[in-house]
């Protein structure tokens, strides 16, 4: 079996065992951390993180998450909210006034972080993604493809620049910097959205899956094209110094499954970990309010989304392109973070599920 370092509780032997399995399937490299009580019960990595396989996955290695940056841009909203800068029912023009134009003037804040403002796609150049003011520029001008709040369709790229204009708005700070200093600082999280110089030596880059090569495109999971307005991302790009300098809140963040599982701890324990509290008890639930039940128009897939978050019965999170992925278990105060850089193709890839699922064993033998 392959070899795992780390650390876990006896009791959760089968999260340690679950990822030995996919790295003897041909994985490359990974971590996944279950916190329980916003302690670690499981911090364990194992592989490579480098293609060629020569470099072995080490405590601090991190690498793109994908789209469980989202989990992370969702929390900096819901902060906000708790304390009272940001009302969720308002229209998104009383921050930001010059996105309230074509026919954009009724998109309220909530709307942005359920994926129903109706501007899902991202249909400019790949480079003026890492330029912020261009981006914003660029969903400012756009007309909604539905009517604000009537339908979902799963916003990949533009929610985190439509959610952190928001924030830099109030704020003054770039969603990034406010993370930063606000979530990740008080909790010691190595997450990072938009990565520094100084982390590059610790990034493992993503793996394309098995028989494709770096230019693998993003598609939508549940098996619809992408509208042929959209700009599609490569595994390329999201290698590229480019992509890791920018500040891409909805898929840039840089971490491993320790960092996500410690943030976003925050909302299996409401609002507090070790010490540190974020949010309320009731800014947490806030997260599980239902904005939408229905198919989802991107994914092609029934969805339910609360805000910044999808809703899977008593559980709630998101996974990202390439198989990452973050679950919250509020009732057993429990997060699970899977973090892997080697890519599968999405309709064959169940390995986040099966950790979950592994934990799941744990958290019961810990209850017991």
């Amino acid at each position: 079996m392959a070899d795992i370092q780390g650390s876990y509780d006896d009791l959760f032997t089968a999260v340690p065992r679950a990822l030995s399995a996919l790295l003897d399937e041909g994985d490359a490299g990974a971590s996944v951390a279950v916190f329980v009580d916003g302690e670690p019960v499981v911090d364990v990595w194992g592989g490579f993180a480098d293609a060629d396989r020569t470099i072995p996955w080490q405590r601090d290695t991190i690498t793109n998450t994908w789209s469980v940056t989202k989990t992370m841009t969702a929390l900096c909203a819901l902060v906000l909210a708790d304390r009272g800068e940001l009302d969720l029912d308002a229209p998104v023009g009383r921050y930001w006034p010059g996105f309230a134009r074509a026919g954009k003037e009724k998109v309220l804040v909530r709307h942005l972080l359920a994926h129903t403002a109706g501007l899902p796609d991202w249909d400019g150049p790949i480079e003026e993604l890492y330029d912020w003011p261009s981006a914003t520029a660029r969903l400012a001008a756009q007309t909604p493809q539905w009517e604000p709040g009537s339908a979902a369709g799963y916003h990949s790229l533009t929610q985190g620049f439509l959610v952190g204009e928001v924030v830099r708005r109030i704020t003054g700070r770039s969603l990034g910097e406010f993370f930063a200093q606000e979530v990740a600082g008080p909790l010691g999280a190595d997450f990072h959205i938009g990565l520094a110089a100084e982390h590059d030596h610790r990034v493992a880059p993503t793996i394309p899956p098995p028989s494709q090569d770096e230019d693998y495109a993003a598609s939508a999971p549940g098996g619809k094209a992408t509208p042929s307005a959209a700009t599609r991302v490569r595994v390329r790009d999201g290698n590229s110094v480019a992509w890791r300098r920018a500040e891409i809140p909805a898929a840039n963040g840089f971490g491993n499954a320790r960092s996500v599982g410690l943030v976003q701890s925050v909302m299996a324990c409401a609002g507090a970990v070790r010490g540190t509290r974020l949010l309320s008890r009731a800014g947490c639930d806030l997260a599980r309010q239902e904005q939408f039940s229905g198919e989802d128009r991107l994914l092609g897939t029934p969805m339910r989304w609360g805000l910044g978050y999808g809703l899977f019965d008593s559980i709630y999170g998101w996974g990202g392109w390439g198989g990452s992925l973050v679950v919250i278990e509020p009732e057993g105060r429990m997060t699970v973070a899977y973090v892997t850089h080697q890519m599968r193709e999405p309709a064959a890839d169940n390995r986040g599920l099966e950790m979950v699922m592994a934990a799941y064993d744990g958290l019961k033998g810990l209850r017991a």
